[in-house]
């Protein structure tokens, strides 16, 4: 009977019952393996923890004060026995004995065993404490043997302590039943929830057996694969739920259609409307791409249940012939709607041209030649004759063709040319046999009769006409198309060059304002950098491609040998963003000139923007600015530093002469025009062959790219080459930054820092003495006759001499000059006052008062600028004989 009941439980029918016994059978042997892992397991832990507490008894025993100290005893069993046995109680073990190093028992549990010989002890007796599973005489246990070491370091006996293997086998057992319980438990409770997997299982499956889910599955895929009609099933919400290969072919259904919206397949309007709907139709027709398919719906629950509907669909080839007007239209408003997306992808004139060409082939055309105006292809009005134009794309069916290249120049002088008609008329023109086209063969009978040969037999020639203008042709080929162009194909033929004459308009109007703003740009920034021996500089300027910037650099010249770089960007794009960098360029000149420091000079120029804004914003045009950033450093070979300071600008880039990069903590206040806060300057001690790397937001941010990427491969790059020279690093960072499609302009500038020779210094201390002119005038004549410039010694002591007994007449403590001998020679004389000189005009009474007089005669240049501490006044003299007449000279007169 037992086995009449196995043998049907295993032959149930509906594939539910099934997976229930075998979700049974599966748990049960999971359990029993569990159950039997668990066993094994406490047995090793059991084992391993009677290993352990043995150990620690014979551990304790061996280190017992007095147990070695007995091992050397007369009468070791005596002395041991008693305490072996007490020791044995107290630790919870089986036995503990008391050996000799050799082995022999002098003390053990079991008396009997005293004076027999233990095994296995030999590590211990070389001094290593272990543990193990003993299987032998006396009995099986777990055992540990440890060594008794004596005062001087020797083994003097062993202590062994276990517990029998069939004590530990008695705790596994008392394990036991809570073991088997939480078997019981989990196997009740499988076979619980694997029943109810069995229920909803035979629910959905409707008491299907695997038979016959197996031939439901082969007459499913039988209609998915098999068929050649379509069929589409969809839910009752609109999304597709099945359709097989027959419906995705002829409808071109994407990969992922199953589970989408009908509506977001891509279908033609009318066939998602009918699908989506609940309307039951029976060989409606609809286009699907270039076919006519017969559509027929029906619902998939008529008598309840979950809604929806299934579709069939069939390509009724019988209908083609009626289908071909449509089919052509349709083809005509396709190609025409490409055209709109395809042509004028990009502002160039050139590139829109080449994309007319390639959009009508090889549907409407074999081959397509354009040609524009000279003047239009430089982004100028077109002006001059319409008989000639330049070819400015060709495209077709194969490389090879009978054409003339692009960039050769196309006549059309002969007024019966299709091309000169379409011109004259303002419409396209059709030749729809080449063969006999005299007016055509008439202009160029060489290359007429090789476009024959070639194949070539129909024509049609539609002028580009833009805003009443004419820009330039368009000509259609056919040569491997058997069909003649027709006249229908003439509004279809102008349509797509009206399309393409605005593309091609409106590049050509963007090139002449791009390369106008780009002129503009290029003839606001420097053209050459000045010369000077302070930095050894590089530079790099690319516009933007859809359009010119506000960025600039400078490099700016000071007195005292010292040179300003600058980098700055204004916001915005185009004409007006340019002229105002123009404008901040020349302001920036202005303010060097007064010889501010780097956070002054940015504060003036944040008050020049914010009145350009203000100005510029109440025009009412909408040109107004947002403000502008700026960087601007001041460095001075005679001592390595560099000021810096920058309004909303980037920080500089600093690679030191090891190669190392680091960003400076320059602090950053607002850009230009939105002021509120002080400008703060930082100075840096530059090593010489130090690299300042200044440049701007459009070099390390991009689309794609956040500034802080951009700045780890900013700093990657400088690392690469320590050794570069300014040129190959601007170089390496515009090869390894700059993205093929910019979207903003860049610049860039690399200065090597180089210090003036100690050597071509020389400097004095003046105390507050009239009497101390002469001897720092003598030590400054003798200091440029060690230089070689006996030749300006008279007329620099005497510059030296009035500002000498200026600064110490009308100034104050400290006073200090300065030479340097430079590409220039310069001399300063600085003092604690900050009081303003001025020339002016001495009358002829007057004593004196006519030194800066002197000065500004015999100097090539001469000026005054302010420090924390004072104010400086330096001349620079070229290193040739600059002496003048003294006497006619004084006729002005200076005052402080």
């Amino acid at each position: 009977m037992k086995g009449h009941s196995l043998r049907s439980l295993l032959h149930v029918r509906s594939a539910a019952g099934q997976v229930l016994v075998l979700q049974i059978m599966v748990a049960v042997l999971l359990i029993a393996g569990a159950v039997i892992a668990l066993v094994f397991q406490a047995r090793h832990d059991g084992e391993r923890d009677a290993e352990n507490r043995s150990l620690a008894a014979a551990e304790a025993f061996a280190d017992a004060p007095g147990t070695a100290e007995a091992l050397r005893s007369p009468d070791r069993t005596a002395a041991l026995q008693s305490h072996a046995e007490e020791a044995r109680r107290g630790s919870g073990v089986d036995f503990i004995a008391v050996m000799s190093p050799t082995g022999v028992r002098y003390a053990d549990t079991d008396p009997t065993l005293i004076g027999r010989r233990a095994l296995g002890i030999e590590r211990a007796a070389a001094g290593e404490s272990f543990t193990e599973i003993f299987r032998g005489d006396p009995n099986d246990a777990a055992r540990a043997i440890v060594p008794v070491i004596g005062p001087d370091g020797s083994v003097v006996g062993l202590v062994g302590a276990g517990v029998q293997i069939e004590h530990v086998g008695t705790a596994v057992d008392r394990q036991m039943p809570v073991l088997l319980g939480c078997a019981g438990a989990a196997l009740a409770l499988a076979t619980a929830s694997a029943a109810l997997v069995s229920r909803r299982l035979r629910r959905q499956t409707r008491g299907l057996g695997p038979a016959e889910m197996t031939r439901m599955y082969e007459h499913h895929d039988a209609v998915l694969h098999a068929v050649r009609e379509g069929v589409l099933i969809i839910g009752g919400d609109g999304r597709m739920m099945l359709a097989n290969d027959e419906a995705r072919r002829l409808l071109e259904l994407p990969p992922d259609a199953e589970g989408r919206h009908v509506a977001d397949l891509g279908l033609d309007a009318d066939t998602a409307e009918l699908l989506a709907s609940d309307r039951a139709v029976t060989d409606e027709v609809h286009l699907a791409g270039d076919r006519l398919l017969a559509v027929n719906t029906r619902s998939t629950a008529p008598d309840g249940g979950t809604p929806g509907k299934v579709a069939t669909l069939r390509d009724t080839t019988e209908l083609r012939a009626l289908s071909g007007t449509a089919e052509v239209a349709r083809e005509r408003l396709k190609m025409l709607y490409e055209a709109g997306v395809r042509i004028g992808t990009t502002l160039d004139v050139t590139q829109t041209a080449e994309e007319l060409s390639q959009v009508a082939v090889p549907r409407f055309a074999d081959f397509v030649t354009v040609e524009l105006l000279d003047p239009v292809v430089r982004g100028e009005e077109p002006s001059g004759v319409h008989t000639e134009m330049r070819r400015a794309a060709v495209s077709g069916i194969h490389e090879d063709h009978p054409f003339q290249p692009v960039g050769d120049l196309v006549r059309f002088v002969v007024p019966s040319t299709p091309m000169a008609a379409a011109l004259a008329s303002g419409h396209a023109v059709l030749e729809a046999d080449l063969t006999v086209a005299h007016g055509w063969r008439a202009q160029d009978a060489a290359g007429a009769d090789q476009a024959l040969a070639y194949g070539v037999h129909s024509l049609v020639t539609a002028p580009l006409q833009a805003r009443g203008v004419v820009l330039g042709m368009a000509n259609f080929w056919r040569s491997e198309r058997p069909e003649r162009f027709e006249e229908e194909d003439l509004s279809f033929a102008e349509e797509l060059a009206a399309r393409a004459a605005v593309a091609i308009d409106n590049a050509r109007r963007y090139t002449r304002e791009h390369s106008m703003s780009v002129t503009l740009q290029r003839s606001l920034l420097p053209r050459v950098i000045p010369e000077q021996d302070a930095l050894d500089v590089a530079y790099r300027y690319l516009p933007a491609q859809s359009g010119v910037g506000g960025d600039w650099f400078d490099v700016i010249p000071l007195p005292g040998a010292r040179v300003a770089l600058v980098v700055g960007d204004v916001v915005g794009h185009g004409l007006h963003a340019a002229a105002t960098m123009g404008r901040l360029r020349t302001a920036v000149h202005n303010f060097s000139a007064l010889d501010m420091p780097p956070d002054e000079l940015l504060g003036h120029l944040d008050e020049l923007v914010s009145r350009i804004d203000q100005e510029e914003g109440g025009e009412g045009d909408g040109e107004g600015i947002t403000g502008a950033t700026c960087l601007y450093a001041i460095y001075d070979p005679a001592s390595g530093l560099c000021s810096v300071a920058r309004a909303g600008h980037p920080a500089p880039a600093v690679v030191r002469p090891d190669g190392t990069v680091d960003f400076p903590d320059v602090p950053v206040s607002p850009p230009l025009g939105l002021g509120g806060l002080p400008v703060e300057t930082a100075e840096l001690q530059l090593p010489e062959g130090s690299m300042l790397v200044l440049y701007t937001d459009g070099l390390v941010e991009l689309r794609d790219r956040d500034i802080d990427t951009g700045l780890r491969l900013l700093s990657s790059t400088l690392a690469e080459e320590a050794n570069r020279t300014p040129e190959e690093t601007c170089q390496a960072l515009f090869s390894a930054m700059v993205p093929p499609h910019r979207r903003d302009d860049i610049a860039l500038l690399v200065a090597r820092t180089r210090l003036l020779d100690a050597a071509r210094i020389a400097d004095w201390d003046v105390p507050l003495d009239p009497a101390a002119v002469g001897p720092v005038r003598a030590a400054c004549g003798r200091q440029l006759e060690t230089w070689g410039l006996e030749e300006i010694g008279f007329t620099t002591e005497l510059m030296l001499s009035e500002l000498i007994t200026n600064a110490i007449r009308y100034g104050s403590e400290p006073i200090h000059v300065r030479l340097l001998h430079e590409r220039t020679l310069i001399c300063e004389v600085s003092d604690g006052s900050s009081t303003a000189p001025h020339l002016r005009r001495a009358a002829t009474t007057d004593e004196g008062g006519r030194g800066l007089f002197l000065v500004s005669q015999f100097a090539g240049r001469w000026g005054t600028r302010y420090t924390p501490t004072g104010k400086v006044m330096w001349t620079e003299q070229p290193l040739v004989d600059g002496q003048q007449d003294v006497a006619g000279l004084l006729l002005d007169d200076v005052s402080w």
